[in-house]
């Protein structure tokens, strides 16, 4: 591995924070400075830790996660859903986390020579800290063990060629700089109006409960180390969100039951939505922008066949035991009934568009179905959108707590269910998850609080380092990826279309699908890295 050498100048004033009254970007001169003139004040400091938020993961990018998984499907095969990825030459993503790593590195170096507040200048060290531990999982998740540097490297430095730390020496490393982080920084309740968007405590251990359910989970069903003690520091970390009682679910009040779609709208952007826990800020619009996204044009999936066959009745049965199940008979048949976080997520034939409501097509959906989460009419006609890229949300925290709780104990009460769950569920007036339900419908536990999780957060790209984690991507990669099912009258008529025998479009057929799980859960190291350091070695069937 090669740690690239990188000047501060540049770097340290290409920073993106903002305010969160006015969303405007603090704009700093690109200056050359060296380390003499610059860490001086708390100020530099915040000029340095401002650059970190650069690395946020960005919309076009992190959402489409999902089509990694087969709940989504984007426009042409993905290479990692299918199996027929390769070894890459290099990867911005191995670079540029490596790159925040540095940068943070730097700053918690750095900061013994700044002058100021001790309570500022902690806050920008617990910036530094949650960042380095959020760069560190980006890499864990996908390689498994990498090199563990907790300082900054010169060119000269023997590190610079270490060869791969222990992933569970990086998870404890992550731990470590999540707990320091949380100690340092101020709660969301403390956190200044004019500071929205900048690292809470809150959200260090939000992100601790995800990294250690992510661990916890992985361990547990790959049978290796202890997952006991991870599940509990995800049941520790989440609990301590909830219990803190700065955050909820969103409520829109002007419409209460849609408040599950407008969270993703930009009524519900801002410090005031206590549901939204860590966001990338895009702006508002051409004059208060930052930087805009494409997403409402060109960054919805296409959901597919096992998404939307994963959604309860409003009875809050599956679709092969609930009596409101009736056979298709057009694009809005299985609208009907459903969980309402269904047509909130994804368009049908009565959802406002652009300039009317929604046509059912193939033409730019490949599976006939196209997301709504995120969408905004007049950011598609304006062909740029400055939604933001809400990374971390209090609906997760909940699903985090109830699943480890589940899997620690191998049994959730009501009342765990009601604190987590069902509050999910009465947001859009589904029934409540109960013991007695699961057992008088013959259910399972574990299935239905994985299928609230993959419904609740759906298209906000998660679903595949759930299935990752669970070692279920080899049980449910490989089928072939099926969309709607045909109406030619409402959604246009196919070229030869591949159909189930009941109907339904095949987008891509099983023969070309594959999931290798002696290597397919972890990713291959980029061989360029591999023959900058001859200490690093490949993945396992790589």
């Amino acid at each position: 591995m090669k740690f690239k050498y990188i000047a501060y100048a540049v770097v340290l004033f290409t920073a993106l924070i903002l305010s969160a009254c006015s969303k405007k970007l603090d704009q700093f001169p690109q200056t050359e400075v060296s380390d003499e003139n610059f860490w001086k004040t708390s100020n530099d400091l915040k000029l340095a830790a401002n650059y970190l938020y650069s690395f946020l993961p960005d919309i076009m990018v992190d959402k489409l996660d999902d089509a990694m998984s087969i709940d989504a499907y984007a426009t042409s095969p993905n290479s990692v859903s299918d199996g027929s990825w390769l070894k890459p030459s290099t990867s911005d993503i191995w670079t540029n986390n490596y790159n925040l790593i540095r940068a943070c590195n730097n700053i918690l170096e750095k900061a013994v020579n700044v002058a100021g507040e001790a309570e500022e200048i902690n806050k920008y060290l617990g910036e530094a800290a949650f960042f380095r531990a959020f760069a560190y999982f980006e890499l864990v998740k996908r390689y498994g063990d990498a090199p563990l540097v907790r300082k900054t490297l010169l060119l000269d430095d023997p590190e610079l060629f270490a060869a791969k730390t222990d992933r569970a020496a990086i998870i404890d490393s992550i731990y470590l700089d999540l707990d320091n982080a949380a100690l340092k920084l101020p709660s969301a309740g403390e956190q200044p109006q004019g500071e929205y968007g900048r690292i809470t405590s809150t959200a260090a251990l939000a992100f601790k409960s995800r990294v250690a359910l992510f661990e916890g989970a992985r361990q547990k069903f790959f049978n290796y180390g202890s997952y006991q003690s991870h599940l509990q520091i995800a049941i520790e970390a989440s609990s301590a969100v909830m219990a803190a009682g700065d955050n909820a679910l969103f409520r829109y009040n002007a419409n209460p039951d849609s408040s599950f779609f407008y969270n993703f709208q930009y009524v519900g952007e801002g410090k005031s939505n206590p549901e939204n826990i860590l966001v990338r800020i895009y702006g508002e619009n051409e004059v208060n922008s930052i930087s805009a996204n494409g997403y409402s044009r060109d960054g919805l999936l296409s959901p597919t066949r096992t998404i939307m066959d994963a959604y309860l009745y409003k009875d809050g049965l599956p679709i092969e035991k609930s009596p409101f199940y009736k056979a298709q008979t057009n694009t809005y048949t299985e609208f009907e009934n459903r969980d309402p976080r269904m047509a909130m997520s994804v368009f049908n034939k009565y959802s406002f568009y652009v300039y009317g409501n929604y046509v059912p097509t193939f033409q730019y959906a490949p599976t006939g179905y196209r997301s709504c989460k995120y969408f905004i009419s007049h950011d598609w006609a304006a062909n740029e959108s400055y939604i933001d890229n809400i990374i971390i949300r209090y609906a997760e925290v909940l699903l985090n707590n109830i699943e480890a709780k589940f899997e620690l104990n191998g049994s959730v009460s009501d009342n765990e269910l009601n604190e987590t769950i069902n509050l999910l569920r009465a947001r859009v007036n589904m029934p409540a998850l109960t013991n007695s339900f699961v057992s008088s419908n013959s259910l399972d536990m574990r299935a239905e609080i994985r299928r609230e999780r993959r419904v609740e957060l759906a298209f906000e790209g998660m679903r595949y380092w759930d299935i990752i984690r669970w070692k279920t991507a080899e049980d449910e990669l490989p089928h072939a990826v099926v969309g709607a099912k045909y109406f030619p009258d409402e959604q246009g008529q196919l070229d030869n279309p591949q159909l189930t025998p009941d109907g339904f479009v095949i987008v891509q057929n099983a023969s070309g699908r594959r999931f290798n799980a002696q290597k397919d859960y972890l990713w291959p190291v980029p061989t360029k890295e591999l023959g900058l350091n001859v200490n690093l070695t490949q993945n396992p069937g790589w």
